[in-house]
């Protein structure tokens, strides 16, 4: 409508970005958190806007973990560059927490899911 992508779609961009990461880096898609018994959950999100991108633009976007703390909670730092000019558009940080899917509860990241993880 004002000839720019809308702030909800910048969220929407770091999730499929992270979903690649997650698969492509660690070797864990998406789907097998799922077919484990957990999920990933946003507990906290803040984006801080720099310059819009208007529809037709390409965009990059970057993530990486910033903060492993306890329970499941996971800090994802990000920053979405405009792909024709370099320029930053938005950068910020998602908090997720791990849940089971069965309860809807925190649960502990399974030893299994933090070696996947770890460097």
């Amino acid at each position: 409508m004002n000839g720019h992508v809308h702030s909800a779609k910048y969220m929407d961009y770091v999730f499929a970005a992270r979903f690649d990461q997650m698969d492509r880096c660690y070797g864990i898609p998406f789907q097998e958190f799922i077919e484990h018994g957990y999920s990933w959950v946003v507990k906290r999100a803040e984006l801080e806007y720099k310059r819009s991108l208007k529809l037709s633009d390409e965009m990059r976007v970057l993530t990486h973990v910033s903060k492993v703390g306890i329970r499941g909670a996971v800090s994802v730092a990000f920053k979405i560059f405009n792909h024709g000019t370099s320029k930053l558009c938005c950068s910020g940080e998602f908090d997720y927490v791990m849940i089971s899917i069965e309860t809807g509860r925190p649960v502990d990241i399974p030893d299994w899911i933090a070696e996947k993880y770890s460097i």
